[in-house]
């Protein structure tokens, strides 16, 4: 049964952030070509056969030194994706840091309140044909967005990302706000984050259930002062000011996949 009270969500690609510190002392060890060859075993155990996408950055500061954003259709290739990279070569000299499970994830305020409106005068909520013609709104939102919840791995240089959640504490409790305060919340949250589109390709997946944080957030910008002025100026709205929580944050550069052994090698790696 679909609670009206509960903002529906569409979900896409699954995510799996994996963070490494690289073991410069082994690497050493090892002659170019050497790095290079366990440079295009890595590549290749995370290539994407079908359908996804993985990312490569170089993360700055002492957090980690690599971190692969695994794109995928489900939980199942992610595993594969985590397993084959355990299996290279490569991963002898990786020490994991962090890592973060989530899913793609378009919230519906607005459109959770819209539709529970114009189903109920319809049908009585809760009944078998309230709830057969909800699914296949729902079904019919999800296909006019598909775009967004499997985009195209954005194509710019540097990369933002943090998990967050919504404060559930004693004084201030984000799940026991009134859905329409939560609404007018997000929808100011949400005219913020437009007035940068263009500047940065914001993805945010759900983690409730998967992972520690309640939402992982990734941003993708050609300016890396895009992330200190969106993230600066939304935490004046009421939504961030009061309710949020946010974990630690993973700042780099994107590179392709074909300059990890120039990486290794001791050279930034670019992106094309």
């Amino acid at each position: 049964m679909h609670n009206p009270f509960v903002p529906e969500t569409l979900e896409g690609w699954s995510v799996l952030h994996l963070m490494y510190r690289v073991r410069w002392d082994r690497l050493r060890q090892h002659p170019s070509r050497d790095r290079e060859r366990m440079a295009a075993e890595a590549v290749q155990a995370l290539a994407v056969p079908d359908a996804g996408s993985t990312a490569f950055v170089q993360v700055l500061g002492h957090k980690a030194d690599l971190m692969f954003v695994c794109f995928r259709r489900g939980f199942e290739p992610l595993a594969q994706a985590q397993l084959a990279l355990s299996r290279t070569e490569l991963h002898d000299a990786l020490d994991a840091t962090s890592s973060y499970v989530s899913v793609v994830e378009l919230g519906m305020y607005e459109m959770t309140a819209k539709i529970h409106e114009q189903l109920g005068a319809k049908y009585k909520p809760g009944s078998d044909e309230f709830e057969q013609a909800f699914d296949r709104e729902m079904e019919a939102q999800r296909q006019r967005v598909m775009n967004r919840l499997f985009l195209d791995l954005p194509k710019a240089r540097y990369v933002c990302f943090y998990p967050m959640n919504k404060r559930r504490g004693e004084a201030l409790n984000w799940y026991s706000e009134s859905f329409e305060r939560r609404a007018a919340m997000m929808r100011e949250h949400g005219m913020i984050g437009r007035t940068y589109a263009g500047k940065v390709t914001q993805v945010i997946s759900g983690s409730i259930g998967y992972d520690d944080w309640e939402w992982g957030v990734d941003l993708f910008a050609e300016d890396p002062l895009v992330f200190k002025k969106l993230i600066y100026e939304m935490r004046f709205d009421e939504a961030s000011a009061k309710f949020a929580e946010f974990g630690p944050f993973y700042t780099g550069l994107q590179f392709a996949p074909d300059q990890l052994d120039v990486y290794l090698d001791g050279g930034v790696p670019q992106l094309a």
